[in-house]
């Protein structure tokens, strides 16, 4: 499963750029969505990689951010009875049915976007306006997703 972050905002951005955003909902800078590891969330990632960041996010991040940041529709956060009224018996199980079905969110009713604050220490040397592998924070990261979002939370 793959994590996106909007890192840049939009001002000035190519119409289709700004389409695919709006079809992945990231709406404002620092704001996580999971998407599912296929051929069309891939395209749409490569389309606005100069905006976004992204990687594969491990399972453990996965608990941790759910925990953290999920919010449930009214803005409710998920605690130990949600757990029990959808049989999970920890968050770890609720992350593995996530990673397993990316609908399994919206089915329990947890929002789809994640609202994060700005990574502590900022993001890396070169700026928002560089390349991951140059430097920067943008385009694809692999794993090293999972330490971003960890400054994240």
């Amino acid at each position: 499963m793959y994590a996106a972050i909007m890192v840049r905002g939009l001002i000035g951005a190519r119409k289709d750029a700004k389409a695919t955003m709006k079809m992945l909902r990231l709406n404002k800078q620092n704001h996580l969505v999971l998407l599912p590891e296929n051929e069309s969330s891939r395209g749409m990632l490569d389309k606005v990689k100069e905006y976004v960041t992204y990687g594969e996010v491990s399972p453990e991040v996965l608990a941790k951010l759910i925990w953290k940041w999920a919010r449930l529709v009214g803005d409710k956060r998920i605690d130990a009875d949600f757990l029990k009224k959808n049989k999970f018996s920890k968050i770890e199980e609720l992350a593995d049915a996530v990673i397993g079905n990316k609908n399994a969110m919206e089915g329990l009713g947890i929002k789809p976007v994640f609202r994060l604050h700005a990574p502590s220490k900022g993001y890396e040397r070169l700026g928002i306006k560089k390349q991951y592998k140059h430097g920067g924070a943008l385009g694809f990261r692999g794993a090293e997703i999972n330490k971003l979002i960890e400054r994240m939370i």
